[in-house]
């Protein structure tokens, strides 16, 4: 179990805490774990309302905001909002404006979430991270990569697990917003490895954030693409659950920007590494998936951490090998890695059946408010 001592420059190495995930007897496995923790456990619900913020090169990111006297169901007259019909699929009721932002207590503790692939607002572990953190009074913001809002973004190119700078501005943003709160940031999955590989580049010039989290992330994006890519399970499964929205998507792309995209060989792509290698490599700077993976992963830039960062891990992930988990020795001394035996990817499902998601937010509070 780890300890609550602070990182020192004579003892660089990261604390380690293997204690147990409580997963129910009656759902064994990390597929299952992830499978159910997806689709069948119970989990709040909760609604946002939307800013929409433009980038520097012209496109935009959409931030869903919850938080004390923000109401999405009311008008500032008091009078119900109705639903945006624009907003297909995405859990916002109506837009942020001005008047809205004197609501939010400018001193509060403050979350910005990052989600994984294909994930927004709606995902279940989103949900009720953002219920649970908004139920103790925090402000919560979930941040939507590009073209995962529920509406297309504006330029050819999408999101990927390397855009730390995606990662710093939406940071900026946000803390530009309440430059009071006290920020925190959790990144789940491929959200966690830009969180992560951010927060080691910047090191001791990160300002404004008080401690980070990590969710079920693929550090070592190499030994993930490839279990997610080679093996029965992550390509029939896994890999056709993310590439039948991401078709979608890319086909959209295409025809909005002819020539950009080679649309035939992506419509037959059957795994996540024909899809990196046709789409995510060539436009975002990288000449391969294996060359897109490598200068991605988050994992070489651990030691650079100069924030109270809590990774966590299931040992039984499906999507992350356990062998490409990082030891103490592989990151700075302000990290404490989880690494339960159980609990599947994005998931830590608990409870007596139909089991429920309230594990995971309630450990990144218990990490926040103790460091351990």
């Amino acid at each position: 179990m780890a300890t609550n001592r602070p990182a020192s420059v004579s003892d660089p190495s990261a604390r380690v805490d293997t204690s147990h995930c409580p997963v129910p007897v009656w759902l064994p496995g990390g597929h299952a774990q992830t499978l159910y923790g997806a689709f069948c456990a119970q989990h709040p619900a909760i609604w946002f309302v939307r800013e929409r913020v433009d980038t520097p090169d012209g496109d935009f990111v959409d931030l869903d905001w919850c938080g004390p006297g923000l109401n999405p169901n009311e008008q500032p007259d008091g009078q119900p909002t109705p639903h945006e019909s624009g907003l297909v699929g995405t859990a916002a009721r109506r837009w942020l404006d001005i008047a809205d932002w004197p609501r939010l207590p400018a001193d509060s503790p403050a979350l910005i979430l990052f989600h994984g692939l294909e994930g927004n607002s709606l995902s279940p572990y989103m949900q009720a991270i953002a219920h649970a953190f908004r139920s103790q009074g925090w402000i919560v913001v979930a941040a939507h990569f590009r073209g995962c809002s529920g509406v297309p973004n504006r330029m050819a190119r999408a999101y990927y697990s390397g855009d730390s700078a995606e990662i710093a501005f939406m940071l900026d943003h946000v803390r530009s917003r309440l430059p009071q709160a006290r920020w925190h940031a959790v990144g789940v999955s491929l959200g966690g490895n830009a969180l992560l590989k951010h927060l080691g580049e910047a090191g001791r010039s990160i300002q404004g954030l008080e401690a980070a989290a990590a969710v079920s992330v693929p550090m070592n994006l190499p030994a993930c693409g490839q279990r997610l890519s080679d093996t029965f399970l992550g390509r029939q499964l896994y890999s056709r659950y993310f590439l039948h929205s991401i078709r979608r998507k890319i086909f959209e792309k295409a025809q909005e920007f002819p020539g950009s995209i080679d649309v035939m060989r992506t419509q037959h792509m059957r795994s996540l590494r024909e899809f990196d290698d046709l789409y995510t490599a060539p436009m975002h700077g990288y000449r391969n998936a294996l060359d897109y993976w490598t200068r991605a992963a988050s994992l070489p830039l651990l030691p650079g951490i100069r924030v109270p960062t809590l990774i966590l891990n299931a040992r039984n992930d499906p999507f992350v090998p356990e062998a490409s988990l990082p030891g103490s020795r592989d990151t700075s001394g302000d990290v404490l890695l989880h690494q339960p035996g159980q609990g599947g990817h994005a998931a830590f499902v608990t409870g007596m059946f139909p089991g429920n998601l309230r594990w995971l937010p309630t450990r990144l509070l218990h990490f926040f408010r103790t460091g351990g």
